[in-house]
């Protein structure tokens, strides 16, 4: 079944838990202030009057027009960041196992980007490859309205695998306006009218001392939002019946499999959704990869997907930008987590062939049909119905075959949407405010660039 504890809930409650985290280079020679950096040439991805703001570097003029040190860019038809020369040495005490080991490192910092849309929150998302004995950090800081900088955040410290370092966001970090809440940054107080206007992010790459190896980072992002206090949103008008011919798979039937992994399969339901639509896109971990696995599980491929989207210091397989980019480490698949505005920004998604893995939290009186209430779900929107209602794989189901669920449109709008609700005893909780991950191949159609360009993906 679905986490018992709401994420947002865990994250308020974490702030006092720092971890430990070691002498970890941040390239300390670059500005903490966004403003001194060079301006990304790109225009803002936001409509006016729009509550979400998407800006991803990953063309090669993006890599070029950072700020490298020790990183070159490497070209070709998928551009990207490597190490070229290690710009220092560092050690690193990772708070998960106590092992202090050395890396070499270099840095890449993007050029400043001015948000079209002051925001409440800011969520950064990046695909990578890390070979055994590399591992990366993504950072971010900003600039408030009134001038004042962030210092730099760290917004994760990731690796594909567990064997080097233990994939971990960082609790403790805070300024006098925010705080980040394990992959979110986030405004303590929007009342105040304190917004953030611009930021950069900052990449460290590692590698075991001496080798050549190195972490190719395809594309490295953010979703900057504001958006507003609501119980209930618009209604959408429907425009769209079709149906993508997704896998279905059940996180309950993983029930007590691997509980060091959040407690097994019944908290899986992010890691679950995910290997969905890396299946829809025809691609799944090798026979080598699943090894690792206890012989006769059902869907070994979702035990996999959960180690590899779990986050240590978190204690879960929630965090948004670990799934994001766990799908990315498949073949030529791009992976984002944003906010859409409605169900026609899913429509438009699903009539050119992508699906969609949203997040939501409910009362089980407030979703027709789904037999349970959650503080924190995901599931996979793969389509709509002739009157609709959205299609849906649900991972909270209790096998395979009944994953498949049909859910009426204005419940399932609101649910997700939604940035308040109440819960079971009237307590008023947050929502997340149509959070979502959109996954994609590299070599897409026409149509689907063109509604992904839209939404400021590309």
């Amino acid at each position: 079944m679905t986490s018992p504890t709401s994420r947002r809930t865990v994250l308020t409650a974490a702030l006092a838990a720092a971890a430990g985290a070691g002498t970890v280079a941040s390239a300390a020679s670059a500005s903490a202030s966004a403003s001194a950096a060079p301006t990304s040439p790109a225009g803002s991805s936001a409509a006016p009057g729009a509550l979400v703001d998407n800006r991803f570097w990953h063309t090669y003029t993006d890599w070029r027009c950072g700020a490298g040190d020790g990183t070159r860019v490497l070209p070709g038809p998928r551009p990207g960041v490597v190490i070229a020369v290690p710009a220092g040495r560092t050690d690193y005490t990772d708070p998960h196992t106590g092992r202090t080991a050395a890396w070499d490192y270099a840095t890449w910092t993007s050029s400043v980007h001015r948000s079209a849309v002051p925001a409440t929150e800011v969520i950064a998302s990046w695909n990578a490859r890390t070979p055994a004995g590399t591992w990366i950090q993504v950072e971010l800081s900003g600039v408030y309205g009134d001038g004042t900088a962030t210092p730099w955040f760290v917004m994760g410290r990731w690796a594909a695998g567990d064997g080097d370092i233990r994939r971990t966001s960082v609790d403790g970090q805070g300024d006098p306006h925010s705080s980040v809440w394990t992959d979110t940054f986030s405004v303590d107080d929007p009342a105040s009218g304190v917004r953030l206007v611009s930021y950069r992010l900052r990449l460290t790459l590692y590698r075991a001392p001496g080798s050549r190896l190195t972490p190719t980072v395809w594309r490295v992002g953010a979703m900057a939002s504001d958006v507003p206090d609501r119980f209930t949103v618009p209604a959408s008008t429907p425009a769209l019946a079709r149906e993508l011919p997704v896998p279905r798979y059940s996180q309950n039937v993983h029930i007590g499999q691997y509980p060091e992994y959040d407690n097994g399969g019944e908290a899986w339901c992010s890691p679950t959704s995910s290997q969905m639509i890396i299946e829809h896109w025809g691609r799944r971990p090798t026979a080598e990869d699943l090894a690792w696995v206890k012989p006769g599980l059902p869907d070994p491929q979702v035990c996999h997907a959960a180690r590899q989207t779990y986050d240590y210091q978190y204690e879960g397989c929630g965090n948004w930008p670990f799934n994001a980019a766990y799908a990315a480490t498949y073949r030529d698949l791009n992976a984002v987590v944003t906010r859409l505005g409605s169900l026609t920004d899913v429509e438009r998604l699903i009539r050119a062939g992508i699906p969609v893995i949203t997040s939501q939290s409910f009362l089980k009186e407030e979703l027709t049909g789904a037999g349970y209430g959650t503080a924190g779900h995901l599931m996979t929107v793969i389509g709509f119905t002739p009157d609709g209602d959205v299609i849906a794989n649900d991972p909270a189901s209790p096998d395979n075959d009944a994953v498949r669920r049909v859910y009426r449109r204005r419940e399932w709008e609101n649910i997700w949407l939604r940035t308040k609700r109440y819960d079971a005893g009237g307590k008023v909780r947050s929502g997340t405010g149509g959070v979502c991950y959109v996954y994609w191949p590299t070599r897409t159609t026409p149509g689907q660039q063109r509604v992904l360009r839209s939404l400021g993906l590309l």
